[in-house]
């Protein structure tokens, strides 16, 4: 479950996760509007992805660096699910190095 702690904005937060490397693209519909807010960072033998569709709507994952669909992956080793900027506060507190353990659901 992620938590409710809500220090900071979530800009702020985004700003963090360019910091740490993450790289962001904006996929938009058919008549040019942003759907979501993707983002992603390769590091070591993971990924990590943050997808945010709206403020109480963000699903952050890390997957293994194999994984051929990051939007729908076959296996993900961490995950959480919830409003921005509770999914934003415990992705940027989860370790770099938390690469193993009970895949998520």
């Amino acid at each position: 479950m992620c938590s409710t702690d809500e220090t900071g904005s979530v800009e702020t937060r985004l700003m963090d996760l360019i910091g740490r490397g993450y790289r962001f693209i904006h996929p938009r519909d058919s008549d040019g509007a942003i759907v979501a807010v993707v983002g992603v960072r390769p590091h070591g033998t993971v990924i990590d992805i943050l997808r945010l569709d709206a403020e109480n709507d963000a699903t952050a994952l890390r997957v293994p660096a194999d994984e051929q669909d990051l939007l729908a992956p076959s296996k993900t080793l961490w995950h959480c699910r919830g409003a921005a900027g509770d999914v934003l506060d415990e992705l940027l507190a989860l370790p770099d190095d938390i690469l193993t353990g009970s895949p998520a659901a």
